[in-house]
């Protein structure tokens, strides 16, 4: 299984596929799984292209539906000239195998791909149904991607019970980190409206810097939450503010501020919406305020999915792994929204989205082991 992971994983990086390009990766996956009697359909929404593949019949809890989750598409390289390998040369050196994506996340795609093909090889008949569903839009804008594949899994009543999603998740040793949930992600664009005057008659104009001290104080200062046992608290950053026509004699007219919070299972995102506009009335603010809601809070806890994952990573790599719900956003806020039960499991992470991202070849075969094993102990 080794030599497929890694000889597919070369293959798919040497393909530039910058998102939302696929660059034939999901046509190259298709083949192999077609030849082993997986069901191919290919969901393409505006420029990117998804596919679901499927083998076996779920017939309910009993007979579940698991399905593996990747992406096909890559960040962009960057200048080269940086990189010691070029980024889509697929080079394996001293047991480590360099090029864009090879960490995040062609190389566990690989794995997972493998994975479900052995599996189907050895047990044709096996219980439940296995799906694949690979997109190529995850790493930019995620909006024809794995959200549309699951609104039409969704209108037509397919129910998947269990999902691995390949992203990198090990942190400091391979297989210490198990993701069995993600925080929500929501942003508010807020503009502060004032009086545009000169700096020098004050009492004609209204600063929006000024009148908004308070608010902003509570707004960075205020406990959402205290988290849970698997979610840290609620947090809020301010990530731009601006006010002024860069003349040190104008008193503003508007102040902007864009803030994100990162929350858990504990508030929602209607909450968030109605504190912050009881804030902003409280203070007498006028202003203006717009939401993108970029994904809910998941959580997997501690379900049959993930049990199966910590004995797997036990089995395989020798390791207890902890169960973490840090970082950022994965395709996974979106698969939980069919009621799946979600778990993230792939190699380290430490070169994602960097000059000379890489893994390492062993790495790669270990989770082709581990999200083997896990088929075996579902179905």
């Amino acid at each position: 299984m080794k030599n497929n992971i890694i000889s597919l994983a070369q293959s798919l990086i040497q393909r530039p596929s910058i998102s939302p390009k696929d660059e034939g990766c999901q046509q190259l996956i298709a083949d192999r799984l077609a030849a082993v009697g997986f069901n191919i359909e290919w969901l393409p929404f505006g420029d990117t292209l998804n596919m679901w593949a499927t083998h076996g019949t779920e017939n309910g809890i009993d007979e579940p539906c698991i399905a593996f989750a990747g992406h096909t598409d890559v960040v962009p390289t960057g200048d080269e000239s940086q990189w010691t390998y070029p980024p889509f040369s697929a080079e394996i050196v001293d047991g480590v195998l360099y090029g864009r994506g090879a960490a995040d996340m062609k190389g566990s795609l690989a794995a997972l791909v493998v994975a479900a093909e052995t599996f189907v090889k050895e047990n044709p008949n096996h219980k439940g149904k296995i799906g694949l569903l690979i997109t190529s839009d995850e790493e930019a804008a995620a909006k024809d991607g794995t959200v549309k594949v699951v609104e039409t899994l969704m209108q037509r009543g397919e129910a998947v019970h269990y999902c691995v999603v390949g992203e990198p998740s090990s942190a400091k040793q391979f297989g210490d980190i198990i993701k069995n949930g993600r925080r929500g992600s929501i942003t508010a664009d807020l503009c502060i409206e004032g009086i545009q005057g000169h700096v020098a008659y004050p009492h004609l104009a209204e600063n929006p810097v000024h009148t908004s001290l308070g608010f902003l104080t509570e707004l960075t200062t205020y406990q959402w939450d205290n988290g849970n046992e698997f979610f840290p608290a609620t947090s809020l950053q301010i990530a731009n503010i601006k006010a002024g026509t860069g003349s040190n004699n104008v008193i503003p007219g508007e102040l902007y501020v864009q803030f994100n919070l990162r929350y858990c299972t504990e508030v929602s995102d209607e909450i968030i919406k109605a504190k912050v506009a009881e804030m902003l009335q409280k203070y007498g603010l006028k202003h203006r305020i717009s939401w993108n809601l970029s994904g809910k809070p998941f959580l997997a806890g501690n379900g049959k999915l993930v049990q199966a994952a910590v004995q797997a990573v036990e089995k395989v790599a020798n390791i207890t792994p902890k169960l973490d719900t840090g970082g950022g956003t994965s395709d996974g806020r979106f698969i939980a929204l069919m009621g799946t039960e979600v778990v993230e499991f792939g190699p380290m992470n430490t070169t994602i989205h960097k000059v000379n991202e890489c893994v390492a070849v062993d790495e790669l075969a270990k989770c082709g082991e581990i999200y083997q094993e896990i088929l075996k102990k579902l179905l």
